[in-house]
């Protein structure tokens, strides 16, 4: 009995959701459009590279 009290006291504890939820700091679309651009401005500096 115990141990099962303890073990959802834990779980509640650690769990990720909270009383709103987990919130990112950006929208989800930023994310994608900064990934993309800073992956192009790499591969741009990368083809960049081969031309020298």
């Amino acid at each position: 009995m115990m141990k099962a009290m303890f073990a959802l006291k834990a779980q509640s504890l650690f769990s990720e959701v909270g009383e709103k939820g987990r919130e990112l700091p950006a929208p989800p679309v930023f994310f994608g459009v900064f990934t993309f651009a800073v992956l192009m401005l790499m591969l741009y500096l990368v083809l960049r590279l081969d031309r020298d």
